[in-house]
């Protein structure tokens, strides 16, 4: 596994950051990382680039100790903060001496980094204090995916970036994938998680509630009907169960795999104004953190 934690832990005082976080990402893996503010995640992202010592337990990347060998480790890693601070010259000058500190590692993506602010659509040739939010944003995404290093962590990717830019961003990280790269996709807006990620995690509190692979995501859906008679009791050869609910002439069913088996016995039953719909992340998420997004 490229990215290990186990039993990560960090505190302030009397408050718990993160809390006995085990977490394993393997090398091409893109991993979702969710939750509300103030849930765990810029935390744990800063432990990973060793940035805040754990209270306990511990963090590796490529084999390396995230806290004791994090110069070791930030040649192993791009990272893209959220709150993206850059210095105050021109956006060309920016990826050059950015290239520079990176030495060798970083002198042969300077024309990566060039090429990919152009796909992006901004222009170099304006001052970092006369951009935008949004253009700044497009000037670390250049500096930070035309590094080629096995992990890439992106702290909001898409944040004050317009539509079709976040689609170009979602495209690079594919092709990260693609090229053999992990990345940990940090982010509020789960269609693009759902769109780009193999594994997403959920936080709540400082503790890592929920994972789950998209493609098993996927696999499951919610169908619901309008009953036109009393519903028979569910034939026990349906495997794995699904979830029945029925209330007030309202038929509700969680399926939890392959839609196939449940089709046939929906055929039986006496229906009407039936729909089959995805779970989608959404629904997953909400079961932890209710409606709100913040």
């Amino acid at each position: 596994m490229l990215v290990v934690t186990r039993a990560l832990t960090k505190r302030y005082s009397s408050l718990t950051a993160l809390d006995d976080c085990n977490l394993q990402i393997a090398q091409g893996e893109v991993f979702g990382l969710l939750g509300p503010n103030g849930s765990g995640k810029t935390t744990l992202l800063r432990l990973l680039m060793g940035f805040l010592r754990p209270t306990s337990g511990e963090a590796s990347i490529s084999g390396l100790d995230c806290y004791r060998q994090s110069v070791a480790v930030h040649r192993q890693v791009a990272y893209l903060p959220g709150d993206v601070r850059l210095f105050r010259m021109r956006g060309d000058r920016t990826l050059r001496f950015l290239d520079r500190i990176r030495g060798p590692q970083g002198t042969a993506a300077t024309s990566a980094s060039f090429a990919l602010a152009q796909r992006l659509r901004l222009d170099l040739s304006r001052p970092v204090a006369k951009m935008s939010t949004g253009m700044r944003q497009k000037l670390a995404l250049a500096a930070v995916m035309a590094v080629e290093t096995p992990l890439a962590i992106l702290d909001e990717p898409t944040a004050n970036l317009d539509p079709n830019v976040r689609d170009e961003v979602l495209a690079l990280v594919r092709e990260a994938r693609e090229a053999g790269r992990s990345v940990i996709f940090s982010s509020h807006v789960l269609d693009e998680v759902e769109q780009v990620c193999d594994r997403v995690g959920i936080l709540r509190s400082g503790r890592l509630v929920h994972v789950q692979t998209i493609a098993e995501l996927r696999r499951q859906h919610v169908i619901r009907a309008r009953l036109t008679a009393a519903l028979p009791p569910l034939p026990a050869e349906l495997q794995p169960a699904p979830v029945v609910s029925a209330n007030n002439g309202h038929l509700i069913v969680q399926a939890p795999g392959e839609l196939r088996p449940l089709l046939g016995w929906l055929a039986t039953l006496p229906l009407d104004e039936v729909r089959i719909e995805p779970v989608g992340l959404k629904a997953v998420y909400e079961r932890y953190h209710g409606t709100g997004l913040t």
